[in-house]
């Protein structure tokens, strides 16, 4: 009988700041290197949009920071900051897309198709970490509720 191998579960480390985020560690990867590789070419190619792509990339990790901050405090306030998160990793693509389409010869075409599907992969968990967080907050909310079953 074949053995068939099952990798062993390994619990995520708990939360405890913003920093301990996936999506901020995804995002903070992606926009360093997005300063560090993809501006420099961009600019030699004189695309003429490589310093919103920079500041869009860069705002994506410290809109996430917000978010986790004010998840308590303002919980509406800290969806919108996860929303524009969320938005800035769709307008950090479209950079990269635009990018690749149009200089993809002198640029690291790779590199920006890569980095695009980092986003896109992040976005998808931010939705994910924006509905636990509602989940959250609503069982918190149902048991706060005078005459529920927690109380």
């Amino acid at each position: 009988m074949p053995y068939h191998f099952t990798p062993r579960f390994t619990p995520k480390k708990p939360i405890k700041s913003f920093r301990d985020l996936e999506v901020y560690q995804k995002t903070l990867e992606c926009s360093v290197l997005i300063s560090k590789d993809i501006a420099p070419q961009a600019e030699k190619c004189n695309y003429s949009h490589t310093k919103q792509m920079v500041e869009c990339a860069l705002s994506v990790p410290l809109w996430i920071a917000e978010a986790h901050s004010l998840r308590f405090a303002d919980f509406a306030l800290a969806l919108g900051y996860l929303e524009k998160a969320m938005s800035g990793c769709n307008k950090a693509v479209v950079y990269l897309d635009q990018l690749r389409g149009m200089y993809g010869e002198k640029v690291s075409g790779d590199v920006c198709a890569d980095l695009a599907q980092r986003y896109v992969i992040v976005r998808i968990r931010m939705f994910r970490l924006e509905k636990a967080w509602r989940a959250y907050m609503d069982k918190a909310h149902e048991q706060r509720q005078p005459g529920s079953r927690a109380a």
